[in-house]
């Protein structure tokens, strides 16, 4: 069997072999994924022994993703653009890196959650590698404006500063700190791209940015109702997401990259989620 697997440190939580395999018996698609941890300094040479193995391809999560791009031969736009990778593919003696996070977000946002972003008011939260991995695909589906907004707001207007020097986001992304949200408010979406729900930390978010139809959508899936998630719906928004449908999503992205099959996400979605109490 062509052998595939993806790689980080702690890796024992992750449920990619699970969707690989799911999405492997649906399609027909014979292959073997599994979790591989790697040293927190030995991420070339665990990936230079699983490709010594007969190794396909790797999905990679945190801490390595800036790893992967540097150890790729050649990166997609998208990854260059977001700075780290999520899947490498092996073609001989060539590895590709590529970032599928952000069109798996936008696509668990317009066609699972019926969230259209074209013209819609988005606030993204944070200014880190998650978020960086987001803002080329949101930018593309046409949003009216997109703020970044970080507890360092010095760190979003990097990002923003970055992204407009590869000539993205023009009169749309601009950038700003928690305290003056209020002035930008309400917004059609809000996406928290921080790692505060996986510390079941609060933001400090003026309860003016969530309007009455607002889609709350955290990044971190599994943890119920995160911190983020009771803001929002403490502000009387009834329409809440976590990032599960991101996480399948991108991994049928990498299934098609690597198989030239993609995978019905649905049967996936509906099987690993869990109800946000």
């Amino acid at each position: 069997m062509d052998r595939y697997a993806v790689i980080g440190h702690p890796i024992g939580h992750s449920k990619s072999p699970l969707i690989h395999t799911l999405f492997a018996r649906a399609t027909g698609q014979a292959l073997e994924y599994s979790a591989i941890e790697a040293p927190l300094d030995g991420f070339a040479a665990t990936l230079d022994a699983f490709r010594a193995a007969g190794g396909r391809g790797v999905n990679v999560t945190l801490p390595f993703k800036l790893e992967a791009c540097a150890y790729a031969d050649e990166v997609s736009e998208r990854a260059r653009i977001a700075g780290a990778a999520n899947a490498l593919i092996f073609d001989g003696a060539r590895c590709r890196a590529d970032n599928f996070d952000g069109v798996g977000l936008v696509r668990d946002l317009t066609v699972n959650l019926g969230q259209p972003l074209a013209g819609q008011r988005v606030l993204l939260l944070g200014a880190g590698g998650a978020a960086r991995g987001a803002l080329q695909p949101l930018l593309q589906a046409g949003p009216a404006c997109l703020v970044v907004a970080n507890r360092d707001a010095t760190k979003a207007d990097d990002l923003v500063r970055t992204l407009a020097a590869l000539g993205l986001g023009h009169g749309v992304l601009s950038a700003c700190g928690y305290p003056v949200l209020a002035q930008h408010a309400p917004f059609d979406l809000i996406i928290n791209a921080t790692a505060a729900s996986l510390h079941a930390e609060p933001l400090p978010l003026p309860p003016q940015v969530f309007g009455p139809h607002t889609l709350a959508y955290d990044m971190v899936y599994g943890k119920g109702l995160t911190p983020f998630l009771r803001q929002a719906q403490a502000a009387g928004v009834t329409r809440l997401a976590d990032g599960l449908g991101m996480l399948v999503e991108q991994a049928a992205e990498t299934f098609a990259w690597w198989r030239g099959v993609r995978p019905d996400t649905r049967p996936v979605i509906a099987q690993l989620s869990v109800p946000l109490t």
